[in-house]
């Protein structure tokens, strides 16, 4: 039966802004969601307030309404679009379910005559009442922890006395594990107890038996109205339990579990998705199993909608979950559709994998001064990255090689720890770092024993890391010179960089590249397939490694590469890397852009980005994606192999933007801004002699790259003074100091962390306005495509700031200053493509604080506000295909646009909320407002100072 003639309008409810526990992963699904309904001519009517995302773009949805998640914008849809027949909330991670339960209560589903698809109601509260699913676990025999349900602290209390301790402490209908925590001693629970019951919305909490050092599952599946199910993706926990999922390393296929164990598994997780409902979609199932030859299974959770794993599973299988979870969600059955990276087998056909994932997360603690740093319960990661490897060790090295954390993957880069104490301490408590201590600790010759009976981590995983440090010992006894093939070959097989080699001979990167390319030992890439290979894949979707050479039987050897290069006229683009603060979701929309304007452009178009969490890296955005660490040795193979016309990088943030002086030295085509141009901006003094030669007005400032030198210029320059590192993002150790012993403590405690980096000094302005700017530049011409006021006084940082577009209250002369400012900036720095300019306005003077000709975080907003698709034009400009005259630009907005950011606070309880000069948010949304009489930017107009500190 194919799809349901009486479904014509759909209204799609997404995630909101991105906050820890639900990030660009629900911006995937919703975007591949919207696209699987209109390519069957489905009116879609989106719901977001995420102004950063590719989903709220307006070529995603019919009609896209960027307002608040809330039951009364829902109605005013409702009441705009009476065409609407159904909601699909299943793609909008926890904030979509429970706006659509909020509305079911209210009767406004039925007001309306809305039916809700891809779920059902009874099904999403069962799963959501720890105790009614308990209750159904035990009648269709699923095994539970012991655990009981607490609506008041004294119930509580009454349960752990029954169980003892360990204990876990689970909130009701919360997102990203908030509320949950693990006590081990009595004297904690009252606090943790309260907690729970307070940050749940149904005030109530689970209490179970802990079951500490247990191995953890998720299995990714899908049922369609026939009752189908497919089993996409089994997804191991190198963490045992006690750590949330999205805070644990994590493998696919599973490594460590029995077929026996792995069959039942599978039978349950089926049972318990047909008990839970009668519905077509998607579904994540959590399992924990015993670590002993029993293997016996408990059910943990489920979760009727797609979910954070669904997102890495759909990159790791690619099989894309979100897009076929709609199609059954309107009423297509799994054989009528076709596999989408074969389009020869039947979407029931289950994928199978020749190759191995380890995704890391990507945590941000050094934005929250005090944090906790330790993993448990509540999700803390910001982001995270994938590895692909033809082993497990291969995907682990690439997965760290990604992670941008200046480690060139586990080992071998003399950044490990070497105390005894601080290493033992680190495998006992779970800390961030874990994935590289495991190797310090072996390294330093603790038995693995031990390493297992502290972190209950798989043994298999622990012999896996000792075979690394065994092979690293074995290539120290040599030089570069006298170094096997078979040797530097298993190595690279492993997943070892370039660099980490040459740090175990003792000689240059380039030394052993230039012996590997000279042995033939050169990167092939592989398909990624769904189906082992063993039906043709119609994507190109690729991953590297290294493979011994076949031999024919003519003699001729030759390693087989899947990635055929064509002989058009190709663009790389590099991608953004993992989510972090500072770097977020919009340099992905950047990218995405980019790539389409490529394409109209007559490119062929090629993606290299390791975030599993986004829209850049499906199989469908380039025309090539190469699923690989943004990391040079991995870059330099693919730009050797492909032979692009040039590289992209201003449209990747920080990531990418690091990495152009490699390609400038190496002699690849920068497309857009030089390198030059980019490197002048970052560099804040040369930047500042700019200012200096064009007459234009910037705080006083002194560089120095010593405490010394910073004290010698406090003199000359008065307190306060904002003290920035050079090329650094989302105002990384910027702070305000107020007399010199804060300065010399920040000045030496940064050059620690970034040695030899030039630090700018300079007269913080006190009370001054801050403005920003994005224009679009193609060296003869700058078209500004908005400028902003923020409402927060200068000293917040702009990601931080609530802002306005257009300003609200400068004057015309001020206006008149930063126009001439930004065009003359831009055109002294030969900007070709985009350019950021961020201003402090004191006394009616406009002074410049800095520039960055690249995309920035406010372009995706501007473009949203205005509805003109800016990085597209900025794109074509870079190719050069297109000035700025030949746009017909055509603005936009009645109102002001508020930016408003989120912060995701709740997570780190302990941690001084105060803003300043470096970046803590994690998201933002958008809101219109029609003037400034409107109560909520009184509201934050009147708090506008209440968070800045020094």
């Amino acid at each position: 039966m194919p799809k349901r003639k009486d479904l014509n309008s759909i209204l799609l409810i997404g995630s909101g802004p991105i906050v820890i526990g639900q990030a660009c992963e629900f911006d995937y699904a919703g975007s591949q969601s919207l696209r699987s309904l209109r390519e069957d001519g489905i009116e879609t009517i989106l719901i977001n307030s995420n102004p950063a995302t590719i989903m709220t773009d307006p070529t995603m949805a019919d009609h896209v309404y960027l307002k608040p998640l809330t039951t009364k914008s829902i109605v005013e849809i409702l009441k705009a679009h009476p065409q609407i027949d159904a909601v699909l909330p299943t793609m909008g991670g926890q904030t979509a379910l429970n706006l659509c339960i909020e509305a079911d209560k209210k009767g406004i589903w039925e007001d309306f005559g809305v039916e809700l698809i891809g779920v059902d109601i009874d099904a999403i509260n069962i799963t959501e009442d720890r105790e009614q699913f308990r209750e159904l676990m035990l009648k269709i025999g699923i095994g539970m922890a012991p655990q009981a349900t607490a609506t008041s602290f004294l119930k509580g209390k009454e349960i752990a006395q029954e169980f003892g301790f360990p204990l876990v402490i689970r909130a009701s209908y919360t997102l990203g594990g908030a509320g949950a925590s693990i006590v081990y001693k009595a004297e904690d629970f009252d606090e943790q107890l309260s907690y729970g019951l307070e940050i749940s919305p149904i005030h109530e909490v689970m209490i179970d038996k802990a079951l500490m050092g247990w191995k953890e599952y998720e299995l990714e599946l899908l049922r369609d109205k026939n009752d189908n199910v497919v089993i996409i993706c089994t997804i191991e926990n190198m963490d045992p339990m006690g750590i949330h999922t999205g805070d644990s390393i994590t493998v696919a296929p599973a490594m460590t579990l029995s077929d026996r164990t792995f069959q039942k598994m599978r039978d349950m997780a089926i049972k318990m998705m047909r008990s839970i409902g009668d519905f077509e979609g998607g579904c994540n199932v959590q399992f924990a199993v015993s670590p002993d030859e029993k293997e016996d299974i408990i059910a943990i959770e489920i979760n009727p909608r797609v979910s954070r794993s669904s997102a890495l599973a759909s990159k790791a299988t690619g099989y894309p979950i979100a897009k076929i979870a709609t199609k059954l969600a309107i009423g297509y059955s799994l054989d009528e559709l076709d596999n989408q990276i074969t389009k020869s087998t039947s979407a029931l056909f289950e994928p199978t994998l020749d190759y191995v994932i380890v995704k890391i997360p990507r945590w941000n603690f050094d934005k929250f001064e005090g944090s906790d740093r330790t993993l448990g319960l509540q999700m803390k990661s910001v982001g995270e990255v994938m590895g692909i490897g033809r082993s497990f060790q291969e995907a682990l090295h690439k997965a760290t090689q990604s992670l941008e954390i200046k480690r060139n993957g586990l080992g071998a880069d003399g950044k490990g720890y070497k105390n005894y104490e601080q290493i033992i301490s680190k495998l006992t408590i779970p800390s961030w770092d874990r994935v590289f201590v495991i190797y310090d600790a072996i390294q330093m010759g603790i038995p693995l024993s031990r390493i297992h009976e502290i972190t209950k981590i798989d043994m298999w995983f622990l012999k896996q890391y000792e075979e690394l440090y065994a092979l690293e010992k074995e290539i120290t006894k040599y030089t570069i010179a006298t170094l096997s093939k078979d040797l530097l070959l298993e190595a690279k097989q492993k997943g070892f960089a370039d660099r980490q080699i040459a740090h175990m001979l003792d000689c240059y990167e380039s030394e052993v590249y230039n012996k590997r390319t000279e042995l033939k030992i050169n990167r092939v890439y592989k398909l990624v397939d769904t189906c082992a290979a063993e039906f043709k894949a119609m994507t190109p979707y690729y991953y590297s490694t290294f493979e011994e050479e076949i031999e024919k039987p003519d003699g001729t050897r030759y390693v087989e590469n899947d990635s055929i290069v064509s002989d058009k006229k190709k663009i790389v683009v590099l991608g953004s890397g993992p989510n972090r603060i500072g770097q977020g979701i919009e340099f992905d929309y950047c990218c995405v852009h980019g790539v389409l304007a490529a394409a109209e452009c007559g490119y062929e178009t090629i993606m290299i980005n390791c975030n599993p969490e986004t829209v850049s890296t499906d199989f469908d955005t380039a025309d090539k994606l190469y699923f690989e660490p943004v990391f040079w040795e991995h870059i330099y193979d693919i730009i050797r192999h492909e032979k692009p016309e040039g590289v992209i990088v201003q449209l990747g943030g920080q990531t990418a933007l690091k990495l152009a002086e490699k390609l400038s030295k190496y002699g690849i085509k920068i497309i857009g801004t030089s390198f030059e141009s980019l490197d002048l901006a970052e560099d804040r003094g040369s930047f500042s002699k700019l200012l200096q030669e064009n007459d234009i007005p910037f705080p006083q400032f002194g560089v120095a790259e010593t405490a010394d030198e910073a004290l010698a210029l406090s003199d000359e320059l008065d307190f306060p003074l904002l003290v920035r590192p050079s090329y650094v993002l989302g105002g990384q150790g910027m702070k305000i100091v107020i007399n010199k012993e804060e300065l010399e403590e920040h000045v030496v405690d940064l050059l620690r962390k970034i040695p030899n980096n030039k630090l700018l000094l300079d007269h913080y302005l006190d009370g001054a306005i801050e403005a920003e700017a994005d224009a679009i530049c193609d060296g003869e011409d700058v078209y500004i495509i908005g400028i902003m006021e923020h409402i927060e006084p200068c000293g917040i940082h702009s990601g931080d700031s609530n802002a306005t577009l257009p300003p609200f209250n400068l004057g015309e002369f001020v206006m008149q200053q930063i126009k001439d400012h930004t065009k003359k900036i831009a055109l002294a720095l030969n900007t070709v493509g985009l350019i950021n300019i961020q201003f402090a306005i004191k006394d009616d003077v406009v002074y410049i604080i800095e520039a960055n000709p690249r995309a920035s975080r406010t372009v995706p907003f501007i473009a949203k506000a205005y509805k003109e698709p800016y990085v597209n034009y900025a794109t074509k400009v870079m190719l050069g295909e297109k000035k700025v005259k030949d746009f017909n630009f055509n603005p936009q907005l009645e109102g002001f646009a508020i930016k408003q950011p989120v912060f995701s606070f709740n997570k780190f309880p302990n941690v001084n909320k105060n803003l300043g000069p470096e970046m803590k948010s994690t998201g933002e949304s958008i809101l219109f407002i029609d003037s400034l009489k409107d109560d909520e930017f009184y509201n934050l107009y009147a708090r506008r100072k209440m968070y800045l500190s020094k």
